[in-house]
């Protein structure tokens, strides 16, 4: 269930939001450096993190779930956000240089078919940035920020998705090791925790960071193994090359070239009449 956009941005107006949304734009800035004539889409509540590009990207865009409501962004000059369905993004294939994910992947009721469609509309070498909550971190714990809403994720688990998605994860990353407390002696200490936390605590961030690249080609998954049958007999014919009570050995592809002749090509379209228990090889 994906948040109100009215408390989305309730929070990040708040000091404990303001000190998120400097962190995040940090990590994400140091990931996509150059953005220049590129176009960027934010998917779910990104336009904290977006306004960082304003600058340098050619086009620029706030997509924003209809479970999750719309805002008008930015407060100045042309609009740059849409209201959209998850599963039909209005956008056409392969548009997309740089796909940002915030507050989206967690509150997704139907994630893989919201995956399938990033994939869609990302350009062959497009890359996709996604901010999920933590599985072991504080912040997926507590309800008073939107990171603790949702479906918080394990690095495993992210990538199980993505990889069935046809995503390929590049970079791993995580944020928001301060606790999750709007007290002005732990934001102005913020900085110096998260480097801490990093050192010391690395599995326990409050959210993950992981960026993934588009596959163009379907992976070969671990099948099953084919056999080869080895007890194919011709129904007739085969009895003289055994003897009594002696398994078949050879294959049927090795017998008919070595045994069977033209006026017998029929007999290997019947069903073979040995009856015995089967040799397993």
């Amino acid at each position: 269930m994906h948040p109100d956009v009215v408390e989305l941005r309730d929070f990040y107006g708040r000091p404990l939001g303001g000190m998120v949304r400097r962190l995040l734009v940090h990590r994400i800035r140091a990931r996509w450096r150059r953005t220049s004539g590129a176009t960027m889409m934010g998917l779910g509540f990104a336009t904290p993190f977006l306004s960082a590009f304003r600058g340098d990207v050619t086009r620029l865009g706030a997509l924003m779930p209809a479970e999750q409501g719309a805002l008008m962004w930015p407060a100045t000059g042309p609009v740059h956000s849409v209201l959209v369905e998850e599963e039909t993004l209005p956008l056409p294939d392969a548009c997309v240089d740089y796909l940002l994910a915030v507050h989206c992947l967690e509150a997704s009721e139907r994630v893989r078919p919201l995956l399938r469609e990033m994939w869609r509309v990302l350009k062959p070498e497009g890359r996709l940035l996604i901010v999920v909550p933590n599985r072991r971190g504080v912040w997926a714990r507590m309800d008073t920020t939107p990171f603790g809403h949702g479906r918080p994720y394990s690095p495993g688990q992210l990538e199980r998705l993505l990889s069935d998605a046809l995503f390929t994860p590049v970079e791993w990353g995580a944020a928001l090791y301060l606790p999750p407390i709007d007290r002005p002696l732990v934001l102005r200490s913020a900085m110096a925790i998260e480097r801490m936390g990093a050192r010391l605590w690395p599995a326990f961030a409050g959210v993950i960071i992981v960026e993934a690249k588009k596959e163009l080609v379907a992976p070969i998954g671990k099948g099953a193994r084919s056999r080869v049958l080895q007890d194919l007999v011709p129904a007739s014919g085969a009895s003289a090359h055994f003897s009594a009570g002696q398994k078949p050995r050879q294959t049927a592809e090795k017998f008919r070239r070595r045994h069977a002749s033209a006026t017998e090509a029929s007999v290997w379209l019947r069903p073979p009449s040995w009856t015995g228990r089967p040799h397993r090889p």
